[in-house]
């Protein structure tokens, strides 16, 4: 869990977060908390992977899902949002 200013000493809980996305995979994930983080808003990472199943459930569920706090949801979607969009044009001007 990323540490966040608002919530700086309290104990947060799942309850208060929303999923709002999930990551294809470790460095999907990892780019999406860091720019959230840039941007001063927490996120969790629930990872799917299970390794009883060796991860046979990721290419249907995906590898986690992503959530913030309820009162940033919409900043925090419209911001990765964005972070793929920028992504996707790189994609598309290497090929």
């Amino acid at each position: 869990m990323v540490s966040y200013p608002q919530y700086k000493g309290e104990i947060m809980s799942a309850e208060n977060f929303k999923k709002i996305t999930v990551a294809e995979n470790k460095f999907e994930a990892d780019l999406i908390v860091q720019t959230l983080q840039e941007e001063g808003i927490t996120c969790m990472i629930r990872s799917y992977h299970d390794t009883a199943y060796d991860g046979i459930f990721i290419p249907q569920k995906g590898w986690a899902a992503v959530m913030v706090p309820e009162e940033l949801e919409e900043k925090a979607g419209e911001i990765i949002a964005e972070l793929r969009k920028g992504l996707q044009e790189q994609k598309q001007q290497e090929e």
